[in-house]
């Protein structure tokens, strides 16, 4: 890794929530990334994110919206660890789940695989891991494929798994990207009733998506315009 690597990576820094108001559970101060594209030696920075500043109370539903290409997935990414950012300052309290857009599953293991396997991942106790997974099949509506190899889904089957997954842990705060891609109608309303069930018990959940059609159903919109968070 160059120096000029080390000082970028060292440049986001992971604290503690101590000393910040008690109801704010992440929080993301002066985020900035850049990409850089073409061919040496003629290469160009595109800037998406510009000093992105966002804070996540508890007990809050909030959405992420912006054009495409404006770094609603980059910012996500940035949020859960997944993307260094150029720079910035990130706090947060509380397990994060974190449901990608594009679902990053091993084709050749089961609905029920992917849970075993997670739950030894995040540590959880085999009753607990038992118990949550049986919780997600029934609130998904998906319970039957169970022992369905994940290549062998549909689109809107595997988006379950995906956002299931997110779920297992029952995370204090959960970071959706499209989660609801691909879902039908009833598995659309099991879903906002999910998040209205979160809300209820003081979870956090930051929904990223193109368009909102239900604004009703969020408690703030934030929108990311020229590389910056905007309320809407």
């Amino acid at each position: 890794m160059s120096t000029t690597t080390e000082s970028v990576t060292e440049s986001v820094t992971i604290a503690a929530a101590a000393g910040r108001s008690a109801s704010v559970v992440l929080s993301a101060t002066g985020i900035v990334k850049s990409y850089r594209r073409g061919i040496w030696p003629v290469r160009r920075g595109i800037h998406v994110l510009r000093g992105v500043d966002i804070a996540l109370e508890a007990g809050e539903v909030a959405g992420l919206v912006g054009e495409n290409g404006s770094g609603k997935s980059t910012l996500m990414k940035i949020l859960v660890g997944a993307l260094p950012a150029d720079a910035g300052t990130i706090t947060r309290s509380g397990k994060l789940g974190y449901c990608p857009q594009i679902p990053l599953v091993y084709p050749r293991l089961t609905c029920s695989e992917h849970f075993g396997l997670f739950a030894y991942a995040y540590g959880l106790p085999a009753h607990t891991a038992q118990e949550s997974t049986k919780a997600i099949f029934e609130s998904l509506g998906f319970g039957r494929f169970a022992d369905t190899r994940a290549d062998q889904l549909s689109g809107g089957t595997l988006a379950k798994l995906n956002l299931g997954l997110a779920l297992l842990a029952d995370p204090q705060i959960l970071l959706l990207d499209e989660p609801y891609a691909g879902f039908d109608f009833d598995t659309y309303q099991r879903f906002w009733e999910l998040v209205a069930a979160r809300r209820a018990q003081g979870r956090t959940v930051l929904i990223i998506s193109h368009f909102v059609v239900d604004e009703d159903r969020f408690d703030r919109i934030i929108d990311l315009r020229d590389g910056k968070a905007v309320p809407r």
